[in-house]
């Protein structure tokens, strides 16, 4: 997998990893929110943190309500990934990985700029997100945006960071 590299123990999460640098950005135009159920996603080194290759992250995802959170990274090269799904979260501050996951989250080649997606449902999801291929922005936009659309507006939120990984 690109970017992040996972090393799983016996995680019940679906999780794929990536290489990442993360700075928090607020919902930049995207479909499917209007509700800020997601307050902030910040990585454990801070906004346009770099990471280096092999080094852990952990990415705090802070939620108005309990709900749903699905975690996604755009790779340098335009890949993208699932790196937490449909993982429940009661309201507060939740960091991923958690440690009853088994798993860790490290910074992993191609380096450059990695996009974290987080989206965020108070309904369990009913729906699969599939990721293949290869995305510009409005393909990545156009099936986040997809897999939030059978959720209430109100129910649904979508929040962006980025990470740099040298």
């Amino acid at each position: 997998m690109r970017n992040f590299t996972k090393v799983a123990l016996a995680g019940s999460l679906a999780l794929g990893l990536s290489a990442c640098t993360v700075t928090a950005r607020p919902n930049v135009g995207l479909l499917g929110s209007g509700s800020n159920l997601i307050v902030r996603v910040t990585p454990d080194k801070g906004e346009g943190a770099t990471y280096r290759v092999g080094e852990p992250v952990r990415i705090s995802v802070t939620t108005r309500d309990a709900g749903y959170v699905t975690i996604l990274a755009l790779n340098q090269d335009r890949s993208a990934n699932v790196l937490v799904r449909n993982a429940y979260v009661q309201a507060g501050t939740t960091t991923f990985p958690r440690a009853g996951d088994n798993v860790t989250f490290n910074a992993a080649p191609p380096v450059g700029t990695q996009s974290i997606r987080v989206l965020f449902t108070r309904p369990q999801p009913t729906t699969s997100l599939v990721l293949s291929g290869t995305y510009d922005g409005t393909r990545w936009n156009s099936v986040t945006s997809n897999y939030l659309t059978p959720y209430a507006l109100a129910d649904r939120d979508v929040q962006e960071t980025y990470i740099y990984i040298r």
